[in-house]
């Protein structure tokens, strides 16, 4: 029914809004994805989750004043998500990540460069300058 989906749209948006909440909304979703998985199959279902992941975390909610404030407080918490150190997950979240990153310099490019580029590329900068 419509609103039971326009509930669950509300739930996760803020949720991915919250510290951290990126990560756990991740978890949530691939939880169960890729561990133990037999050959290419598993590989195309991992792949298909991961971008859909992507979409949701790269789409601004509704209940969002602005899509520079989605981006300010969501794109961080994609960047943490290559640093995940479990080995199991870490594979998983990178591609979240990156799928995640590429959608959005695609979709808004002056601010996945102002939220997503420049600090993920600000260490090279830094040592371009010295």
């Amino acid at each position: 029914p419509a609103w039971l989906r326009r509930l669950c749209g509300q739930l996760l948006s803020e949720r991915l809004m919250r510290p951290n909440g990126v990560q756990a909304v991740v978890r949530g979703i691939m939880e169960g994805t890729g561990a133990g998985g037999a050959g290419a199959e598993a590989a195309a279902v991992d792949w298909r989750k991961c971008d859909t992941v992507a979409k949701i975390l790269a789409s601004c909610p509704q209940q969002c004043l602005s899509l520079e404030d989605y981006y300010r407080l969501v794109c961080p918490q994609i960047l943490d998500l290559l640093h995940i150190q479990d080995k199991l997950t870490a594979r998983q979240f990178q591609r979240v990540a990156t799928t995640t990153l590429l959608t959005m310099v695609k979709e808004h490019p002056q601010l996945a460069e102002k939220h997503l580029l420049q600090p993920l590329l600000a260490p090279l900068l830094r040592c371009l300058e010295t």
